[in-house]
């Protein structure tokens, strides 16, 4: 298909836009007690100028922080937008993260108004509000629980309401907002998960989403007629991509499931055309299909192992060059096993899948590929707005990260940095021009991954930062090593130590879903976390899975000893961020005697 030329249009021109030519189209849907409602370009539109007048009302000026703590949902792009209108920036915050992380970042943004989506968000705000000098208001979305409050906050159907009338003594206030707006003005405040210290908050420009949109749009492949599930946190760049820069330029369908529980309920209900997993959602999607295979039959096993085997070397082969042989072979497999497990999984209709955010398995590449889900690898950070590189739907290369989008330019620098150039490169972050300076020089963003080149497409080696050097001096990617043990079913994180070590260890939480599934065909018994995790088979289970993972990497990487944690990683204990990245420093702090033990 031909990308549709991208309007010179900031995001909320672009709204206004589509409420005028396209008003009665279908723009949102939100699902609410099992129920989907519809919203139009019209409704969608009005909404947004409302809540934006409302805020004005509010006190909130021309370049205000406004912070946004909400699961997805059709009020939180309606308040982004609003906000946008109003000329104001937006700052997500992530919903899972506790009261002191959601004070940094509230402090940190200066933000005056804050709107929560419940009276669990809203607590949040409350206890952190003696540290907060700047904020003046707070605006609930779900008001339960909440009007007996000494204090309530603001409920933000009563914004909207002020705003209609605000709006009848300025009926021409958004048409000049809108007017003055330049593709300069900053847009959002992404905050960074702070895997290696205090998060940082990247500015994003209306210029930037627009420059992100053509390469975004051109790799979808979308267009108005698409459909997509919104559901990855909207405070994060790779959700605010699909869900406002790709939709709002080509005017597409976003829907809204009912919670992060739904999801993959819910994916089979909409059935998008494109659709974002962070490797941690395919892991899952993996582990499910596994289980609901083993939940099968012994004919359907034995079907299931057969074609795959039969497919595997196809996965990464364009279809295009397939011979007579491996369509029939593929076309037995798809009406015999693949289709189900694709309506299953609720991404039949998907033309393309992509996976992003953080590394992933081969492994889990090679499967979802082998199974007819179009996956390809993609890079990008906050800083370039999203998606910088993408592996091509034809020419996929296992282990890479593709080649430059289109508008983005990408070289290595010293030390083998990935360095990449382009319009969608962030403004810099705020308050903190000593980060920016070391982030963006001459033109470049200087990403801190390790990269190299593999037949004209990019693979990423590591962090730079988290290169290992063992005490025979060999260096080591860590991630590399632990995305390989990953592609287990059985095992969910597996953190690698080896810096001036004599060999490599292990850390490894189990799944405990798939773990637990096992156990119980074995007739193994367990009451918890801790006693699963303890039990003598599940470690004899995985050092299976960690042979069989060492296999595949060469004899200085591979794990000699490994501790199967009693305990899932967590958030609120500080050992993952709330894009549930390991914050590798603070685990090695907290297992130091169980790493030492390791090696006596």
């Amino acid at each position: 298909m031909t990308t549709p030329a991208v309007p010179e249009l900031t995001l909320p021109q672009m709204l206004r836009a589509h409420a005028r030519d396209r008003a009665d189209h279908l723009a949102l849907r939100q699902k609410d007690f099992g129920i989907w409602q519809a919203y139009t370009w019209q409704h969608y539109y009005q909404r947004a100028c409302h809540f934006g007048l409302g805020l004005r009302a509010l006190g909130l000026g021309e370049g205000g922080h406004v912070a946004i703590i909400s699961e997805n949902r059709v009020e939180w792009v309606i308040a982004q937008m609003g906000i946008g209108l109003v000329k104001g920036i937006c700052v997500g915050v992530y919903p899972t993260s506790p009261w002191n992380e959601v004070a940094y970042v509230l402090e940190h943004s200066d933000a005056e108004i804050v709107v929560c989506e419940d009276q669990e968000q809203t607590d949040k705000v409350i206890e952190a509000w003696p540290q907060l000098p700047h904020l003046q208001h707070c605006v609930t979305i779900d008001m339960k629980g909440l009007r007996n409050y000494p204090a309530p906050p603001t409920a933000f159907e009563a914004v909207e309401t002020m705003g209609r009338e605000y709006e009848a003594q300025h009926p021409d206030l958004i048409d000049q907002m809108l007017a003055s707006q330049a593709m300069d003005d900053t847009a959002l405040m992404i905050y960074t998960s702070g895997s290696t210290g205090r998060p940082k908050g990247a500015m994003i420009s209306w210029g930037n989403l627009h420059a992100a949109a053509p390469g975004l749009i051109e790799l979808l492949g979308v267009d108005r007629h698409a459909s997509s599930l919104s559901y990855l946190p909207l405070c994060h760049v790779a959700e605010q991509a699909l869900t406002n820069i790709a939709p709002m330029y080509v005017g597409s369908t976003v829907s809204f499931g009912e919670s992060l529980r739904t999801v993959q309920e819910d994916l089979r209900e909409i059935a998008p055309t494109f659709f974002l997993g962070v490797p941690r959602i395919w892991e899952k999607l993996h582990s499910a299909i596994y289980i609901k295979i083993q939940e099968t039959g012994r004919l359907r096993q034995a079907l299931f192992n057969w074609a795959m085997r039969a497919c595997e070397p196809m996965a990464t082969k364009n279809r295009g060059q397939w011979t007579l042989k491996e369509k029939l072979v593929y076309g037995v497999s798809y009406w015999l096993i693949f289709r189900a497990l694709q309506n299953y999984i609720g991404l039949r209709r998907c033309h393309i899948a992509l996976t992003g955010a953080a590394p992933i398995s081969t492994g889990i590449l090679s499967f979802f590929r082998t199974i007819g889900i179009p996956l390809v690898e993609v890079y990008g950070q906050t800083e370039s707005t999203g998606v910088a590189t993408a592996q091509p739907l034809d020419d996929i290369r296992l282990g890479t990260v593709g080649v430059a989008i289109r508008g983005v330019e990408v070289k290595l620098g010293e030390q083998d940095e990935i360095l990449m150039r382009g319009g969608s490169m962030f403004k810099g972050y705020y308050k903190n021009d000593e980060a920016t300076a070391s982030t963006l020089k001459d033109g470049w963003l200087h990403t801190g991954d390790v990269g190299e080149w593999r037949d004209g497409q990019i693979r990423i080696v590591d962090r730079l930062k988290d290169i290992m050097i063992t005490a025979g001096g060999k260096n080591l990617s860590p991630t590399e090593i632990e995305n390989t043990i990953k592609a287990s079913p059985y095992i969910k994180e597996c953190i690698v130590v080896g810096e001036a070590r004599k060999y490599v260890s292990a850390l490894i939480q189990i799944d405990f879903e798939t773990v637990a599934k096992w156990a119980e065909q074995e007739r193994i018994p367990y009451t918890t976390f801790r006693s699963l995790a303890e039990h003598e088979q599940v470690n004899d289970l995985i050092r299976a899975e960690i042979e069989k993972g060492n296999d595949q990497l060469p004899q200085v990487a591979q794990i000699k000893r490994f501790h199967l944690l009693t305990k899932e990683l967590d958030h609120d204990d500080d050992e993952v961020t709330a894009t549930m990245k390991v914050r590798r420093s603070n685990i090695y702090e907290k297992y130091i005697d169980v790493i030492e033990s390791l090696y006596a």
